[in-house]
């Protein structure tokens, strides 16, 4: 076909052309301007496309890395949409009112920091899920804390610190899971040669909440404000210990492994029926705060701005995000744009500790550009794994330092579906949240630490390197059978 270019790799600079043209016009719009990323995502999608046809690829091929792209997120959209309709029938059945009125009870403003850190850490190891731990007792969490009068920035790096933490950690984790299988090593192993890295990590930041606990909440709680909350809530909504069932039923659900969306759903169903037995909702009602959320209108400007939040259409704008960055996502893995660069960084990895580094920062770069944290997570692991049998270190090595940074920080990146969905979640900006997010910053720093340390990096031993021997020789013979 004349005009048919032959497909070959991507330039080094075409590759970083792509990257740059994501980068730059979204910090643009969102330091410069003050505008929405979608947009600038858009332009780099664009461009890595072109770059793509340069290359050699059909429309065809882009168009289908587009779509896988999109495929892959779209159980983080379903699940983003659900948690939108649970945190409205949640706001109108009472269930997050009653959480909101015992934490202020009992939540003393010295210890809220490091309780939110622990109480979170706990839930998330229970059931594995970060999301799903922000979700629920995050959006009470928040609550409470601005009626203590804390940032709410800091209170949602509390909140988010925890969830991670027992997201990298739970054996029920899908990622926790992921990480070892595409390294090579098995899960036990995994959250093992994890704890060396994540227990600093995590001392070091339950040290930092407990100061920042002292230097928020040390001085005279407002009493009289938070009486003022207390008597909005409880002049709105009828408040019962019951109601506290839905969040301990999608708790021990996910505890039983049984998959978020189900579990998600069986607690919006149960917070429907308390809210007809304990606030006479009606269907209609139920209905309207699924779709738009609550609308609080006691008159208590704290109250109403806590509660009127929630509904499916309030997560249109993260959903709408993460659709085109995982559009410039599939692009840059289609087009093996991402894959340069790697190999690049690879050339210049000599040492152990060079090795990890460049994992650490390709897990990143991973959450910058293709957008969500599975999709770091498979590529970051896939593409160091020979890279790490050739320098004889153990598979678990890589499976830490994928896990210790392509796990924790998409949560930081605002077009990540991470990113995107605790900040529609918890209500508050990506990188007003990040200073403050100490455990997902804080845990790669410590693993690249280790790396050019030589702490707790080990080598490959025997019956690993055996496995991995046997898988080479059934390889190379199949290919001799082939030929």
């Amino acid at each position: 076909m004349i005009g048919k270019r032959e497909r070959r790799e991507p330039f080094i600079w075409e590759s970083v052309i792509s990257l740059l043209a994501l980068i730059i016009p979204i910090s643009l719009a969102i330091v410069k301007y003050e505008t929405d990323s979608h947009i600038p995502i858009l332009m780099g999608v664009l461009v890595a496309a072109l770059v793509g046809i340069r290359a050699g690829y059909p429309w065809e091929d882009i168009q289908d890395g587009m779509l896988a792209g999109i495929a892959n997120s779209l159980q983080a959209i379903v699940i983003l949409g659900i948690i939108g309709i649970l945190i409205g029938i949640w706001i109108l059945s009472g269930v997050v009112p009653t959480l909101l009125y015992y934490g202020l009870k009992i939540m003393h403003p010295s210890i809220f920091l490091p309780a939110t850190l622990i109480i979170c850490s706990i839930t998330s190891l229970a059931t594995g899920s970060s999301w799903g731990t922000t979700g629920t007792i995050g959006i009470a969490l928040i609550g409470i804390g601005q009626g203590l009068g804390f940032p709410l920035p800091v209170v949602a790096g509390a909140v988010i610190s925890g969830a991670y933490f027992g997201d990298k950690m739970s054996p029920l984790s899908d990622t926790t899971n992921l990480a070892p299988a595409m390294a090579g090593t098995d899960l036990y192993t995994h959250i093992k040669h994890m704890t060396y890295t994540t227990g600093v990590s995590y001392g070091i930041t339950l040290v930092l909440e407990i100061v920042l606990g002292f230097f928020f909440g040390g001085g005279t709680q407002d009493v009289e404000s938070v009486n003022q909350i207390l008597a909005g809530i409880s002049g709105q909504f009828s408040i019962n210990i019951l109601l506290l069932l839905p969040p301990v039923l999608v708790m021990v659900l996910a505890f039983r492994k049984i998959p978020a969306i189900p579990g998600i759903a069986v607690g919006i169903l149960s917070a429907a029926f308390l809210g007809i037995l304990f606030q006479g909702n009606g269907f209609g009602d139920i209905l309207s705060a699924g779709f738009g959320g609550y609308t609080s209108s006691t008159g208590v400007e704290a109250v109403d701005s806590l509660l009127t939040k929630g509904g499916l259409d309030s997560m249109s704008y993260t959903i709408l995000i993460i659709i085109v960055a995982m559009m410039f996502g599939g692009i840059m893995e289609r087009t093996n744009q991402l894959k340069v660069i790697v190999d690049a960084i690879l050339k210049k990895a000599e040492s152990a500790g060079s090795l990890i580094t460049a994992t650490v920062l390709t897990s990143i770069a991973s959450n910058l550009v293709l957008c969500d944290q599975y999709m770091a997570i498979v590529m970051s692991a896939r593409m160091y794994a020979q890279a790490y049998r050739e320098k004889g270190l153990h598979p678990k090595n890589l499976s830490r330092a994928v896990e210790d940074s392509a796990t924790v920080t998409g949560c930081l990146v605002p077009w990540n579906s991470g990113g995107a969905y605790q900040a529609a979640t918890l209500g508050v900006a990506t990188f007003a949240y990040l200073p403050f997010a100490f455990f997902n910053w804080i845990s790669p720093i410590v693993t690249i630490i280790y790396g050019w340390l030589g702490i707790t990096i080990h080598p490959m031993d025997e019956e690993t390197r055996k496995r991995f021997g046997m898988e080479i020789e059934q390889t190379t013979a199949g290919e001799g059978k082939d030929e």
